[in-house]
């Protein structure tokens, strides 16, 4: 069993999340619930991996908050 971390985030214009895989081509999608986009990325990583373990461009590490004055 594999775990992928996904970044999510809300498009203004369509309502949707939109999810992807860092550093993992091709490992995206979008739906109008979290757990839709859960769903719907597991389908993109299942086929992808058909075509055998990727070598990852990058790696998540974490998120930062930015404080601007």
């Amino acid at each position: 069993m594999k775990n992928y971390t996904a970044i999510i985030e809300k498009c203004r214009d369509t309502g949707l999340y939109v999810g992807f895989i860092p550093g993992f081509t091709g490992a995206h999608s979008q739906a109008e619930s979290l757990d839709e986009l859960n769903q719907n990325l597991r389908e993109v990583i299942e086929m992808l991996l058909e075509d055998g373990e990727p070598i990852l461009e990058a790696e998540f590490v974490g998120t930062q908050n930015v404080v601007v004055a």
